[in-house]
């Protein structure tokens, strides 16, 4: 995600981002639109110009041969086809360079891509949602709905940008979801369905099998799984993918490789208290989108957000860093960071 402004003597010249991969950078439409006023003129852009060629010609040339005589840049592109060979040559054309300039900013605009570039994985961000005293749900199990409506259409904001979204097969069962994006808007996208599923329980008449090929659903199992239900599921569009598995539970640390392999390279996580336990534990999430509502049910048996088997000092616990706070009507989200790309 990366925006660029040309000004000369605090006069804006001309503005641009990077629409969607594939299309010009954000430095081509500023350019662009400031024409022959960009000689002398100063260019601001969140990230290092390319100077390769990938699906675009590289941008420092056409910055170079526009007379730009300076540039500020927020962040260096961690990119190995870029990683400073673009600042390099804006400075082997005399061009001044500076950077850092909104630096954080910048880091938290591009945290998946950071993320991704950096390891192969994808960013993973946990959403969930619980009530004043911790609980995710009554003692019925009931949990519609723990937040309000303000609350939930962020969540289908959130689906809208993530690429990908993952459950464990308890979730599926107790709520049968679609896990689809939910907006009014016309370019509105669902994300991938991942589902963790070490025996293959996902029944064939739930809403997550009978949408398979609307809407793109991988489901992690183990190698010894039935046949014939891998079969069956498969002829309804799902993509079956099974692992080779120690215990009954889906080793996590390697599904998150094969879903970078894929292309995907943002995960939102809406599982239950186990699977948010396993990630938590073995220290798979970056990111948290709390949710928490004023109301209180109580029960020994009520479940919280995160289950397994817990810490036994407090001077173990995990803990949310670069934390905000916002409201959704009666609700409060709570956002922050157990891993920073920066």
């Amino acid at each position: 995600m990366v925006g660029a402004v040309i000004a000369h003597n605090d006069r804006l010249l001309g503005e641009g981002y990077h629409h969607k991969a594939g299309t010009p950078h954000a430095e081509i439409h500023a350019l662009n639109e400031a024409g022959q006023q960009s000689w002398g003129a100063t260019l601001y852009v969140t990230l290092e110009p390319c100077s390769h060629f990938g699906r675009t010609p590289p941008c420092v040339d056409a910055v170079i041969n526009a007379g730009i005589k300076r540039v500020v840049i927020a962040v260096a592109d961690p990119n190995p086809c870029v990683a400073g060979q673009g600042i390099a040559r804006l400075k082997e054309a005399g061009i001044e360079v500076e950077l850092g300039l909104m630096k954080q900013e910048a880091y938290r605009l591009n945290e998946v891509f950071f993320k991704y570039i950096k390891t192969g994985n994808p960013f993973v961000a946990l959403k969930t949602a619980m009530t004043l005293d911790g609980k995710i749900a009554a003692a019925s199990g009931d949990s519609k709905w723990i937040t309000g409506e303000d609350s939930r259409h962020y969540v289908h904001q959130l689906r809208d940008i993530y690429d990908a979204i993952m459950v464990g097969i308890g979730t599926v069962l107790k709520d049968d979801p679609r896990l689809n994006t939910r907006l009014e808007t016309a370019d509105r996208k669902n994300p991938v369905r991942v589902i963790i599923d070490s025996h293959l329980d996902l029944p064939l008449t739930s809403n997550i099998a009978r949408t398979c090929h609307e809407q793109r659903t991988l489901v992690f199992c183990s190698r010894t799984s039935d046949a014939k239900r891998k079969s069956e599921l498969q002829s309804q569009g799902a993509e079956i993918i099974d692992l080779d598995m120690e215990t009954n539970l889906v080793p996590l640390e390697k599904v998150l490789p094969i879903l970078g392999k894929l292309g995907i390279c943002s995960l939102l996580v809406e599982g239950g208290g186990e699977i948010n336990a396993y990630l938590l534990e073995n220290e798979l999430i970056d990111k948290a989108y709390w949710f928490i509502s004023p109301k209180i049910i109580g029960g020994r048996q009520s479940l919280s957000p995160i289950g397994g088997k817990g810490i036994e000092y407090m001077q173990d616990a995990r803990e949310l860093k670069s934390i905000q706070i916002h409201s959704f009507a009666n609700d409060f989200l709570l956002t922050g960071y157990f891993k920073e790309w920066c």
